[in-house]
């Protein structure tokens, strides 16, 4: 008997690059996902962040998980720029894990550019309404 419509965590498996970003949300790999999103080695993930303030160890917990496969984590803020909390970069920096926060466009930006260089490179993206860059 068929289940119906199964609601799970958005998730797009392997690594893809950011087409547009903005009204909400990303668009990657012919797909759009409207909220914030985890990058990572393992794939696009939804991600329960909508302000710099909600950015911790457990939100980041799957960044955690797969530390051994990230060598940059690429913050993207949202439209404001706000730093890392201290104790959560050096959390991050004992796991081999550098981090470097900047607005959502810098970030995706940066990202692609790394990801086409195949480097271990993963991204923490906070979505913006920017009406610019629809996704």
């Amino acid at each position: 008997m068929a289940k119906g419509i199964e609601i799970r965590e958005a998730h797009f498996p392997g690594r893809a690059p950011i087409d547009s970003y903005g009204a909400g949300g990303f668009r990657f790999a012919d797909m759009s996902h409207r909220g914030s999103i985890l990058c990572l080695p393992s794939g696009v993930h939804g991600w329960d962040v909508s302000s710099p303030g909600e950015i911790s160890e457990q939100s980041l917990a799957r960044v955690f998980d797969e530390a051994g496969d990230i060598e940059v984590l690429l913050v993207g803020m949202g439209d404001e720029f706000r730093r890392v909390p201290k104790e959560l970069q050096q959390a991050l920096r004992e796991q081999g894990i550098i981090t470097d926060a900047m607005s959502t466009g810098s970030a995706v930006r940066t990202y692609n550019v790394l990801l086409a260089e195949d480097r271990a490179v993963a991204a923490a993206l906070i979505a913006v309404e920017d009406a610019g860059k629809r996704p």
